[in-house]
């Protein structure tokens, strides 16, 4: 599920689910070669909630956490930022981030 700034809160520091939040651009080739494997996750685990950020629409969220590299995914539980990866993983490797 794409997101925008005005949802961030409600969707990934309000929810009750661990959240991965793939921030991206459509430009960006990596960003496309990790889409796949972010939408593996959501369909193979209804208990994770995915989200996506695109970080030319939403410059000021990608501001707030410091985005100077795309892919970035960070693990969010509880409210709280518990891990993060910069570019590309394999589907394994981003799950443990929530571990």
């Amino acid at each position: 599920m794409q997101i925008t700034e005005a949802e961030f809160d409600k969707e990934v520091l309000q929810s009750e689910k661990p959240v991965l939040v793939d921030f991206f651009a459509t430009w960006c080739g990596p960003c496309m070669m990790l889409a796949p494997i972010m939408e593996e996750i959501e369909k193979e685990h209804p208990e994770i909630k995915v989200c996506k950020v695109n970080v030319d629409e939403c410059p000021d969220l990608a501001a707030r956490y410091e985005i100077s590299t795309i892919p970035r995914v960070f693990a969010f539980v509880d409210g709280k930022q518990k891990a993060m990866l910069e570019g590309l993983a394999d589907k394994e490797y981003i799950l443990k981030l929530l571990d």
